[in-house]
């Protein structure tokens, strides 16, 4: 492979700007749908190299017109034929290089290389494919003389299905690859709200000296899904939620929220604090697992007025399926900022609303002076979403107005949308600036190897302690806010999500 520089390198804080990528996978759903609409964002933006070239590779023998051909119907469909710019489409399809390769041949291999020797050593390898391909990709690149030094590899999570799985991957990679040169991506970290959450907590002195147990109530952290399957039973009734969501994601949003300040925002600083939430995470043994933990799996309902099918009425269904297609626990954290602060933690597929969100819940004053009748609203509450729009609301009370109101307090919102705010046409989507920073060899953004075993070592906890427990499985009907035991759960602690806390206005 050349070892020559381009004489147009861009330099950044961060390290070169890469101006070789490689995408397997490129023909899958993930690099049509995401993939190849943010990098033509990227590109829309001047934000890539002008000398960046980008090979994509597949198992199907087609010409690299039929290819280009294909990702400007993509653009099309993603992004929106009014909304492409033709000078900047037709600069990136120019960018587009294509070589098949089955995956597993590492005969396969010898031809990328072949193409890749003309290009910059500095490849950024992307791995749109399934984790279980990762160890074959990596020796036979390594087998083709196609890693170099320079060289950097993304992966997508989850990596593995439990933390034995998960080594045997990172170890195969590791053969090949130094943890600096390994990007694991978790689409969540390259939101707008989640990299606004260290500027919020660690900016405001406001915010950052209330971040405690002595001032915060409860966490609470949902990701609901609209959709059911769609498509996913190969995968998703193997993972569950469990091993789906709640490793892959919905740690790394605790991480993020409970995190204390990292010395500098640099990638190993932000990561090591992040794993010492890991570290402090309190297990769910087999004492609490009938109390912390609720599992469930839809029904036959009603979604937007129509009929939705149950999840073992999907098509293609596995009919005596036990997988898990919600869950809700309660953990805390052991460690001097949030001894006895629970943190709540609930996903599910097939629920009323798509909602990501965050509610921090602060403690109420402990001497009440309004109607007793209010008293439980009286409580402040941060809401963070990522979706279906990126916002940041803090939930104040103040006193009806009108003369004849007296002192009847109300609910309002001092409420921060970033599209409105900061002037922008759109937000950029999480795969962009994850593409960037990877592109730089930033590594701020990316899980390294012990935050993912930390987080499967957890989760394998809690799956061994509900199956020796034999927890039920409970039944929620499409189209709902999953089942009553959730609710039960969190009350009987004493507390309420953050749907149910609206009703009481």
């Amino acid at each position: 492979m050349s070892d020559s520089n381009s004489s147009d390198e861009l330099t950044t804080a961060k390290g070169i700007l890469s101006h070789s990528f490689v995408l397997f996978g490129a023909l899958g759903d993930l690099s049509l749908r995401k993939l190849m609409p943010a990098l033509y964002q990227l590109d829309h933006a001047q934000l890539l190299s002008k000398e960046l070239n980008i090979m994509a590779v597949a198992r199907s023998a087609i010409s690299i017109t039929e290819l280009k051909q294909r990702i400007e119907h993509t653009l099309n469909q993603y992004i929106g034929a009014d909304e492409l710019n033709a000078n900047s489409l037709s600069r990136f399809l120019q960018r587009l290089s294509y070589c098949k390769v089955d995956l597993t041949h590492a005969q396969d291999y010898i031809a990328l290389e072949q193409k890749l020797a003309l290009w910059h050593p500095q490849i950024t390898y992307y791995l749109a494919t399934p984790p279980s391909l990762y160890k074959d990709i990596c020796q036979h690149l390594h087998g083709a003389n196609a890693i170099n030094e320079h060289c950097r590899i993304v992966v997508e999570k989850p990596i593995g299905h439990d933390l034995s799985s998960s080594k045997v991957i990172n170890d195969k990679m590791a053969l090949y690859f130094d943890e600096s040169q390994i990007f694991r991506i978790d689409h969540y970290l390259g939101k707008e709200t989640v990299q606004n959450l260290i500027a919020l907590r660690f900016a405001n002195p406001l915010f950052e000296s209330q971040w405690n147990h002595q001032h915060i109530d409860y966490v609470e952290i949902s990701v609901a899904e609209e959709v059911g399957i769609e498509g996913r039973w190969g995968y998703f009734d193997k993972a569950g939620q469990m091993r789906d969501m709640v490793q892959n994601h919905l740690l790394q949003l605790l991480c993020m929220v409970a995190m204390d300040p990292p010395s500098q925002l640099t990638a190993n600083s932000i990561r090591d604090e992040k794993v010492k939430v890991l570290r402090s995470l309190q297990p769910i043994d087999q004492d609490k697992i009938g109390t912390h933990l609720v599992l469930g799996q839809y029904t036959d309902g009603q979604f937007k007025q129509q009929p939705a099918p149950g999840y073992l009425n999907e098509a293609d269904a596995n009919t005596s399926s036990d997988t898990e297609t919600f869950i809700a626990l309660r953990t805390e954290i052991a460690n001097w900022r949030w001894t006895g602060t629970p943190f709540y933690l609930r996903t599910g597929k097939r629920m009323a609303n798509k909602v990501t969100e965050i509610i921090i819940h602060y403690k109420s004053n402990s001497h009440y002076i309004f109607d007793p009748d209010q008293a439980e609203i009286a409580q402040n509450k941060l809401i963070i979403r990522l979706q279906p729009y990126e916002s940041i609301s803090l939930q104040v009370l103040t006193k009806e107005q009108g003369i004849d109101k007296n002192m009847q307090l109300r609910r309002d919102p001092l409420h921060l949308d970033f599209a409105q705010t900061q002037s922008q046409a759109r937000i950029p989507d999480a795969y962009e600036r994850l593409l960037l920073e990877a592109l730089k060899g930033n590594q701020s953004l990316f899980v390294r190897r012990d935050e993912v075993e930390l987080a499967w070592q957890w989760c394998d906890q809690i799956r061994q302690a509900w199956h020796r427990a034999e927890l039920p499985l409970e039944d929620y009907s499409a189209g709902s806010n999953g089942p009553q035991q959730a609710s039960n759960m969190i009350e009987t602690h004493g507390h309420r999500w953050y749907e149910h806390c609206n009703e009481a206005k």
